[in-house]
């Protein structure tokens, strides 16, 4: 088991520089977009896409694998936000545990979340169709 994981572990370049990217993204659009749209929608749908392209900078999952665990991840901390977790850890008053916690649920976020995981599954499938024709013109 041990060695298994082992051999998981991979530093993936391109999902790294794609995590950067969308890391860059999220923070102007937290700092700088104060609209009724991009803000609230933009920052959610993008969140989930940033988490899988950590997560796959350095582990090398399946791409099934990766999206159930980075939406479970997303929903288990927006259910969180519904039961006041940052309040119950005492935290109500930090900003940094409001931003990275959250403060109040939405099933509009949960919609996002899926919808970003749903353009993952689709942008992986397609790349991988296009490694497929690749390799066998090869």
């Amino acid at each position: 088991m041990y060695f298994k994981v082992l051999l998981m572990l991979k530093f993936n370049k391109t999902y790294f520089i794609l995590t950067a990217l969308l890391f860059i993204t999220e923070v102007v659009i937290g700092v700088y977009v104060h609209d009724s749209i991009i803000r609230p929608y933009g920052g959610d749908f993008l969140v989930v896409i940033l988490l899988y392209c950590f997560v796959k900078s350095f582990i090398n999952l399946p791409v099934k694998t990766g999206v159930i665990a980075v939406l479970l991840f997303a929903y288990v901390v927006e259910v969180s936000q519904y039961f006041k977790l940052v309040v119950w850890l005492g935290l109500k008053h930090s900003v940094w545990a409001n931003i990275l916690l959250g403060n109040s649920f939405s099933w509009t976020d949960m919609l996002m979340y899926t919808l970003g995981m749903l353009v993952v599954v689709m942008v992986e499938r397609v790349l991988q169709e296009k490694r497929h024709k690749q390799l066998l013109q090869n």
